[in-house]
């Protein structure tokens, strides 16, 4: 039975999300983790968290672990998730789980004469039935409120505990929930994750009862398997493709809005970037051919294989179609293969290859596009059991490096900010279990892309915290990587690299020795342009001549203004030369607006002359001018630039031209500068309410365009400018004239 059974089909959408999130938390293994899962249906509850336990913890009185030499004594299996329910009477979780450590300590494996060997992990502990306290006295509900606070110090590094090398996973109802928010907010502060089930309350009194340990459907070998491996089972990020395709960041570096100040933004992409967003689930559907049919009903009845990875592949198998060239074997025959191997008990090396060539089949779906939550499950479920069959298998580093990928293409869907940090901390820690395990001499092109997409997640990880450490971080990635990466087996892999590295040194730029990152990127993308060839690739020669110019543009805020504004034009006007409206007409409206403001800046130098300003300036307004008609002809395409600010930029260009003293142009020349100045500075107006210092901004803009209306035109041209002023403002700006 799948979750979204036990509730009503409004709900059902929402709680499997929300289960499946709490599922991958949960299975990350990390420690000092606390989750708190709420529901008020008791009903649903137990069936969620028996679901979580026969999913997640290990078969009880199976072995684990046999002594290859015969000698010694086998180990029985350890669970990885272990269920207690809270002793009310004396309601301390601290202590139960100490307890519960005591009298099951974590068994030593791999021991030997001459290596001691190494205790297992540590389980994560699921802890339900705190919605029995509502049964007992305020002094014993007080209790169980002392008993967390007493959590905070062990959370805090206060006192010492096997507890602290655990996670906790506390089930509450929402009652409990909002009395620990209100009555323990430290401990409230620690939580990791809050995944809150829809349904109906149910009495306390209908609950009946939950096991304190479960026996499960499987048992894993962990043989020499490090233990932060089997603690990162579950989802993934970006595949490895079967041409070894990574992530690389990629092009937009786009000069900001505001002249008044902004600095540039750095626009970071990943290629094969997630198209579909973590929305609802689709539900499984009758299977269209005949073969299908006949095949369903056997799915339903696997025993071996597990019943997520079942209804998974039964929910998506009518959905993906097998790429062109490939094997047309279904994954639901690949399924049955499996079970048939389970049944005849086939060697490890043969199940693991079994669920390796699923995984890769449902790895192919995500690379064409299909990266559904389901396909993604898929693969990774798969590719966890293959690494629990062979954990020496050759392709272990790749299949690392591709669960570190698949966790960073969860981390890109829509989630909490809170578990994207954690999907991304996990992304990292599989990339680095994968370099532990690659030899950069024997395996050079392997090392290479697993170190460039660990420069990757730093780079998305500085979003959340340490930006300056963690940008450093990712430019040691980097140069890792361009370490063993080579020119004459790769170009292009190499040059995207080096683009990559520009790109962390000028956001490393922004925290500290801005000239010294600034010239190391320009640096970088210079080493990138000699390899991408107009000719061959256009578009990307383009975005990084657009990344050198944005790099000149923030170096010239510090040192040498003329020259390096100058080098910016320069290269910004070499990329327009391929960013083309025709070819990418976003990308070159961004550059259009980076190409006015490095006008704009060049124009107000000191050292430029007054003719020469008035020549700049009117270039900047034909830069912006083509920015904003180019943005006008993409009605639903987003924007890398801020569209207002850059009409409000328009506006200060037109009003600055007119209002220098070295301007001598005619009366209707005037007229037309000041009305282009006052329309453009309204048309941001009307995109920023909801922007209060950016309205009240160009609201002073709009009022000083209109006296200079008065000062250059006298009253007619004065009541020219108020009748272009929308009624509704007239009110407040007349008394200001």
């Amino acid at each position: 039975m799948s979750v979204n059974d036990t509730v009503n089909s409004e709900n059902s959408v929402w709680n499997r999300q929300v289960y499946h999130r709490l599922k991958l938390a949960v299975s990350l293994g990390l420690r000092r983790q606390l989750f708190l899962a709420v529901s008020d249906d008791l009903h649903l509850r137990n069936q969620v968290a028996a679901r979580l336990h026969s999913t997640l913890a290990y078969p009880v009185g199976q072995v684990l672990y046999q002594p290859a030499d015969g000698q010694g004594i086998s180990t029985p299996a350890y669970p990885r998730l272990v269920t207690l329910r809270l002793n009310v009477s004396e309601p301390n979780p601290i202590e139960q789980i100490n307890q519960w450590l005591t009298n099951y300590p974590p068994p030593v494996v791999g021991a030997s004469q001459d290596n001691p060997g190494k205790p297992l992990p540590i389980p994560t502990f699921q802890i339900v039935g705190v919605e029995q306290l509502t049964k007992e006295s305020v002094s014993g509900q007080r209790l169980f409120l002392h008993y967390l606070r007493l959590c905070e110090q062990y959370f805090s590094g206060q006192k010492s505990s096997r507890f602290l090398e655990s996670s906790v996973l506390l089930w509450l109802s929402r009652p409990w929930l909002s009395a620990i928010q209100q009555s323990v907010p430290e401990f409230w502060r620690w939580r990791t994750g809050v995944f809150v089930f829809a349904g109906e309350p149910t009495p306390a009194t209908q609950n009946q009862g939950y096991p304190e340990r479960f026996s499960s459907y499987q048992s894993f070998n962990f043989g020499n398997f490090e233990q932060s491996i089997l603690d990162d089972f579950s989802l993934e990020t970006e595949v490895r493709a079967r041409d070894t395709t990574e992530l690389e960041l990629s092009d937009q570096i786009d000069l900001p809005t505001d002249m008044s100040g902004n600095t540039p933004q750095v626009k970071d992409e990943v290629s094969g970037s997630i198209s579909e967003l973590l929305t609802s689930k689709p539900k499984p559907q009758g299977l269209s051919t005949t073969n299908s049919q006949v095949k369903t009903p056997s799915l339903l009845s696997l025993s071996h294989v597990s019943q997520e990875l079942t209804e998974l592949v039964s929910a998506t198998s009518n959905k993906n179609v097998v790429p062109a060239g490939e094997d047309n074997w279904q994954p639901q025959e690949l399924l049955l293969e499996i079970e048939k191997l389970h049944s005849q008990k086939a060697s490890g090396e043969m199940l693991a290859t079994a669920y390796l060539q699923l995984g890769n089949l449902y790895r192919l779906y995500i690379e064409q596009g299909n990266s559904t939550l389901e396909n993604l499950m898929v693969a990774i479920i798969a590719y966890q059991e293959a690494i629990t069959y062979d954990d020496k298998s050759p392709e272990l580093p790749n299949i690392l490096n591709d669960l570190g990928t698949l966790y960073w293409m969860l981390y890109r869907t829509p989630s909490s900010s809170e578990a994207g940090q954690t999907y991304i901390e996990q992304a990292i820690e599989f990339y680095q279990l994968a370099l532990k395990i690659i030899s950069p001499e024997t395996q050079t092109e392997t090392y290479a892309r697993v170190q460039n997409n660990l420069g990757t997640a730093y780079g998305d990880l500085a979003g959340f915290a340490h930006p300056a450490e963690n940008w450093q971080k990712a430019v040691s990635a980097y140069i890792e990587a361009l370490r063993y990466r080579r020119v004459e087996l790769d170009a292009l892999k190499y040059a995207a690299c080096q683009n990559n590295l520009g790109t962390a040194y000028w956001h490393l730029a922004q925290y500290h020795q801005p000239i010294v990152h600034l010239k190391q990127a320009i640096a970088a993308y210079k080493q990138a342009l000699a390899y991408y060839h107009p000719q061959d690739e256009p578009l990307k020669y383009g975005m990084i001549q657009n990344n050198i110019g944005t790099a000149y543009w923030n170096l010239a805020q510090y040192e040498q203004p003329v020259e390096h504004l100058q080098l910016a034009i320069e290269v910004y006007r070499e990329a327009l030369k391929y960013r083309t409206p025709a070819n990418v007409p976003s990308a070159c409206a961004a550059t259009e607006n980076n190409l006015g403001t490095a006008y704009w800046h060049l124009a107000n130098c000191s050292q430029t002359q007054k003719e020469e300003r008035r020549k700049l300036l009117q270039l900047c307004i034909d830069a912006y001018e083509e920015a904003i008609a180019l943005a006008d002809s993409l009605s639903n395409t987003a924007l890398s630039f801020d569209l207002f600010a850059t009409h409000n930029n328009l506006g200060l260009a037109h009003y600055q031209l007119v209002t220098d003293n070295s301007f001598d142009g005619e009366q209707t020349r005037r007229s037309h500068h000041l009305e282009a100045a006052l329309n453009n500075h309204l048309q941001a107006l009307n995109g920023l309410s909801k922007q209060p210092e950016a309205y009240q901004t160009t609201f002073t803009y709009i009022v000083r365009t209109i006296r200079a209306f008065h000062n250059e035109l006298g009253i007619q041209g004065q009541n020219l400018a108020l009748s272009k002023v929308p009624g509704h403002l007239l009110p407040e700006i007349l008394p200001k004239l």
